[in-house]
Order: C-alpha cells, then sequence, then structure tokens
C-alpha cells in the first residue's frame, strides 16, 4: 500500500508531466499558426528547440537505460 508521500510523489509527477505535453503540443501544434507579433510567442523558446531538446532528452535517457543495464550485467556476473 503507497503511504502519503508515495501519493503525494506521484500526483506531482503526473502534474508535471500533464503540464510539460500540455506545453509542449501548444508549442508545437498551436504556435506555427499564430502570427508572429502575438503575444503567445514570448511565452515559448524558438521552434528550433521544440526539435533539440527532446532529442537530448532521448539521449540522456537512452545512456541512463544503457548504463542501468551495464551495471546489472555487470552485478550477476560478479554473484556467478
Amino acid at each position: 500500500m503507497a503511504t502519503g508521500v508515495d501519493q503525494a510523489v506521484g500526483m506531482s509527477l503526473v502534474v508535471f508531466s500533464l503540464l510539460l505535453f500540455t506545453y509542449y503540443s501548444v508549442w508545437v501544434i498551436v504556435l506555427p499558426f499564430v502570427e508572429n507579433d502575438h503575444v503567445l510567442h514570448k511565452y515559448f523558446l524558438p521552434r528550433e528547440y521544440s526539435v533539440i531538446l527532446p532529442g537530448i532528452a532521448a539521449v540522456i535517457l537512452l545512456l541512463c537505460i544503457g548504463q542501468y543495464a551495464i551495471c546489472f550485467i555487470k552485478e550477476s556476473t560478479r554473484l556467478h
């Protein structure tokens, strides 16, 4: 059973993910159809970053997964 702290952390992660998804969706889907001098543009980075930032995040994620796999394999071979 999850404690109150676990539930709070889980809910904060869900809210953060929802906000990030909404921000990114507006940035990538809606913003190209808004005129460049509109006030909405000042709240978002340039469009080039909409490809660069997820690419960097994907590389970091793959590196972390690879590092975990390497540590897991080394630990399992050490035990045998």
